[in-house]
């Protein structure tokens, strides 16, 4: 929570309210349950999804490597990248909104007493170091017209942020990830996912759905 408080300070008194929309604490519908998205600045310079990381000591990670390192205390640790967390977020963006890919832009922040250790992408910082990314677009991709439909879309898609929101969040990150919840398709072979049912008669409930979606629509109740 810390990184976020950082995040959204930094942004009150250095991006223009007029110029970058921020909407904060987002999480949306996705086909395999939902995301979680810490910041989203909407400007007509494209649509800036920000991922923060609050973390101490050494850091190391390439671009493309699924999970980066924290040294800290002469111990070791793994986390995820965030490169790739943070693509989640844009694929969910993509599939919600009315505009181009090109316009949507990743960038990652850590705060705290951190160090990179490798040479990071230039979208990853440090501390009030995205704010100089951010402002660093300057080519127009959406005009303004686009930027209050894209509010509005945000607006109506997102899940009210109530702890029962956060707690289904939390409940299918663990499930999505746990292998002894592992279930494979009867029909193509991939692996089975939960998912929340977003609208309809069922809307709300949890069910396993093929992770091909939409090649393949095979669902299953959750026993």
């Amino acid at each position: 929570m810390q990184g976020e408080v950082m995040v959204k300070y930094a942004a009150k008194f250095r991006l223009a309210a007029g110029t970058y929309h921020p909407m904060h604490n987002l999480t949306l519908p996705t086909p395999d349950g939902s995301t979680q998205i810490d910041h989203v600045f909407v400007s007509r310079f494209g649509i800036f999804v920000v991922e923060t990381k609050n973390m101490k000591g050494l850091i190391l990670g390439k671009e493309h490597q699924a999970q980066w390192t924290q040294q800290f205390f002469k111990r070791s640790y793994l986390f995820q990248n965030p490169l790739r967390q943070n693509y989640k977020h844009i694929k969910a963006l993509e599939l919600a909104l009315d505009v181009p890919a090109e316009a949507i832009h990743s960038v990652i922040v850590f705060v705290g007493a951190s160090t990179f250790k490798s040479t990071m992408p230039v979208n990853v910082t440090h501390g009030w170091g995205f704010i100089g990314y951010i402002k660093s677009f300057r080519d127009v991709l959406l005009s303004e017209a686009e930027v209050q439909n894209t509010l509005a879309q945000i607006t109506v898609l997102r899940l009210k942020p109530t702890r029962k929101t956060n707690r289904r969040h939390v409940k299918q990150l663990k499930a999505r990830f746990d292998p002894r919840t592992q279930k494979k398709c009867p029909a193509c072979g991939h692996n089975m996912v939960l998912r929340t049912a977003q609208r309809g008669g069922y809307a709300g409930r949890t069910f396993w759905g093929c992770s091909a979606y939409p090649s393949c629509r095979q669902v299953q109740a959750v026993s």
